[in-house]
C-alpha cells in the first residue's frame, strides 16, 4: 500500500532540513552534551559512560527531530542547545584545576 501523499513533504529544502538536523544537529548536541560533562567530571568515567549513552542520545534526538514539524526549528534549537553546552564546557575549562 502506498504512502499516502498529503503526509509526502514535496519540497526539498524542508526534507533536507529535517535530515541533516536529524543527522548532524542531534550529533553535535550529544557531542557537546558530553563534552560538557567531560570539562566538569572524572575525564576517564564520563568517556565510558560516553560509549553507551552517546548512542542512544542521539537516536533518540534523531527520532525527536523526524517527529517533529519543522526541521529549520530543529536546526535552531540544537544550534542554541549545542552554543549553550559549549559555553559550560568553556567554563568548566576555565574554572576546574
Amino acid at each position: 500500500m502506498p504512502a499516502n501523499p498529503k503526509y509526502l513533504t514535496p519540497a526539498f529544502w524542508p526534507r533536507f532540513a529535517k535530515i541533516s538536523a536529524a543527522i548532524l544537529g542531534s550529533y553535535f548536541v550529544t557531542l557537546t552534551f558530553h563534552m560538557m560533562f567531560i570539562a566538569w567530571f572524572d575525564r576517564p568515567t564520563v568517556l565510558i559512560t560516553t560509549a553507551y549513552t552517546g548512542f542512544l542520545m542521539w537516536v533518540t534526538l534523531m527520532i525527536v527531530t523526524f517527529i517533529a514539524k519543522s526541521g529549520w526549528k530543529m536546526w535552531a534549537l540544537y544550534l542554541v542547545l549545542s552554543l549553550i553546552f559549549g559555553a559550560i564546557t568553556y567554563a568548566g575549562t576555565i574554572y576546574t584545576i
